[in-house]
């Protein structure tokens, strides 16, 4: 792509953060903190050590408290935006934008989200939040970034690789341009639906198998509730309009797998901690935020909508906010009715 990139990140969180330091090898890059003073941290001192403990960050990153001068940074036909906000606060930060946006006389940047879940009032995906914000703005392009990835090993400098799902094939080249090298392999998809529904109910199945592996059931255990949570991911991806093969990919089992068995997962953290006999609000303690906790009563009201079985999500959901003793909802999903592992298809 000729020109210069220019990248803003809204979010100084871990992800954002790290995103930001993986952006600015190839582009101009700045991250829009609320915080001042960990903005401060990270133009001084190159540290963001709320989020990132003791990882050093570049030089050439820049940081700003500043929303409006963020945004105003990634104006023009190179720009990119990424959220690096929650689903919480997409839409707020999303009205935010477009506002700013529409009174640019500048090309409109590209705009991609990182969040994961469902709107735990509305059962919004994250693309639907922002389709509602830029309405009035139907050209805008807009994607998501997703994939098996700890935000600590991003800014590490360890290898990822991520999948961008856009429907427009510019905007998923524009993320490729900034970030696809040495450190990160990035692949395009089109199926946004499909990515979403990944991301969000893999946090879920991370939580159920925290669970078991805090009540010490074992690996086969765990084996299976990846297995049968990644069927389920497909079946509530495919009534909502998603592709069989996002789940096979690295935004379904991929992330899956990564989230469910990895030790830097939070969703994980909660869900041994639950299997250990704490309660959610235990759990959470400490500012520790589980995206499987806030959306699996959305996750489980959307399986409803399209008539979706939901097993694992429904018995998340039990134990989290029905107070079901974790060992009774594993016996009840050890007791459902068996059932062949696929539809029968008759041998041709």
């Amino acid at each position: 792509m000729a020109g210069p990139l220019r990248v803003s990140v809204l979010g100084a969180g871990s992800w954002g953060t790290a995103l930001a330091a993986l952006a600015c090898a190839r582009a101009d890059t700045m991250l829009w903190g609320r915080d001042p003073g960990t903005v401060a941290q990270i133009n001084t001192q190159r540290l963001n050590a709320r989020y990132l403990p003791g990882i050093s960050l570049p030089l050439r990153l820049q940081a700003s408290h500043d929303f409006e001068a963020a945004v105003a940074h990634a104006q023009g036909d190179k720009g990119l935006i990424i959220l690096g906000v929650p689903v919480a606060g997409m839409a707020d930060t999303c009205a935010r934008l477009a506002q700013q946006l529409a009174q640019s006389a500048q090309p409109a940047p590209a705009i991609i989200w990182t969040c994961k879940g469902f709107h735990h009032d509305t059962g919004q995906l994250p693309h639907e939040i922002a389709q509602a914000a830029f309405a009035s703005q139907p050209d805008t392009r807009l994607g998501v970034l997703s994939g098996p990835s700890f935000a600590r090993e991003v800014a590490l400098g360890l290898p990822v690789a991520l999948t961008v799902a856009s429907r427009q094939a510019e905007t998923a080249q524009r993320v490729i341009a900034v970030m696809h090298g040495e450190l990160a392999r990035i692949y395009s998809s089109t199926d946004v639906i499909g990515v979403e529904v990944g991301g969000a109910l893999k946090n879920i199945m991370a939580i159920a198998c925290g669970v078991s592996d805090g009540l010490g059931l074992g690996t086969n255990a765990r084996a299976a509730l990846i297995t049968r949570g990644l069927a389920e991911m497909q079946r509530l991806g495919l009534a909502m309009g998603g592709q069989a093969e996002t789940f096979a990919g690295l935004t379904g089992l991929g992330d899956l797998v990564l989230t469910a068995t990895g030790d830097l997962s939070r969703n994980r953290k909660v869900g041994l901690a639950i299997g250990a006999g704490k309660t959610l609000t235990q759990a959470l303690e400490g500012g520790v935020t589980a995206e499987g906790a806030r959306c699996a009563q959305a996750a489980l009201a959307l399986g409803a909508r399209f008539g979706v079985d939901l097993p694992i999500t429904e018995a998340v959901c039990r134990v989290l906010f029905d107070s079901m003793a974790p060992r009774e909802a594993v016996s009840r999903l050890l007791a459902r009715e068996a059932r062949p592992e696929s539809p029968y298809r008759p041998p041709s």
